[in-house]
């Protein structure tokens, strides 16, 4: 996952503090006590702090780990803006796959959404602009490609040096 401080998202925070040693040094960190009263090796309290700042809870200043404000009304505060449904909640903010579903029609209608948004019907084009389109949902173009060609949503020459959308079995 890309690190992005102003992301507002629970599961790296829920994540730190769910592990001992980081709960423990984020608690000295926030009654602004010296890291080592945490009891924890140095090899301990480097992962614990790695945790942390990846998290968005803490981060360096003037040589020492201090609290980052704000972080918990950030994530608060995105949970209270609607959240997205249909193939759209597998998207991040930035229109990136965050994840696939599960579910075969679910995974069919998110690759179907990317489709939609990367080509349009009648379209064709070569590999390498499908693979640049592509590129903006999903680094792993390759795979994103293959689905989309195995789903029957994407069809390629023999060649497999072009692609086009294919024909809706529905319309």
């Amino acid at each position: 996952m890309t690190e992005h401080p102003d992301q507002a998202d629970w599961r790296p925070i829920l994540a730190a503090l769910a592990n001992p040693h980081a709960r423990r040094l984020f608690a000295v960190i926030v009654l602004d006590e010296s890291p080592d009263s945490a009891g924890l090796s140095p090899s301990k309290q480097r992962q614990a702090s790695a945790m942390l700042a990846r998290a968005g809870l803490v981060r360096e200043a003037q040589g020492r780990l201090v609290e980052q404000p704000g972080v918990f009304g950030r994530v608060l505060a995105a949970a209270a803006e609607p959240r997205a449904t249909g193939p759209e909640r597998f998207l991040n903010e930035r229109g990136e796959i965050d994840r696939y579903p599960y579910d075969a029609t679910e995974r069919r209608a998110l690759l179907r959404l990317v489709a939609d948004r990367a080509l349009a019907v009648d379209e064709v084009v070569s590999e390498a602009q499908l693979n640049e389109r592509l590129a903006r949902f999903d680094p792993d173009t390759a795979g994103l490609r293959r689905a989309m060609v195995d789903e029957e949503i994407l069809e390629r020459t023999r060649s497999g040096s072009e692609y086009a959308r294919a024909a809706d079995p529905a319309g």
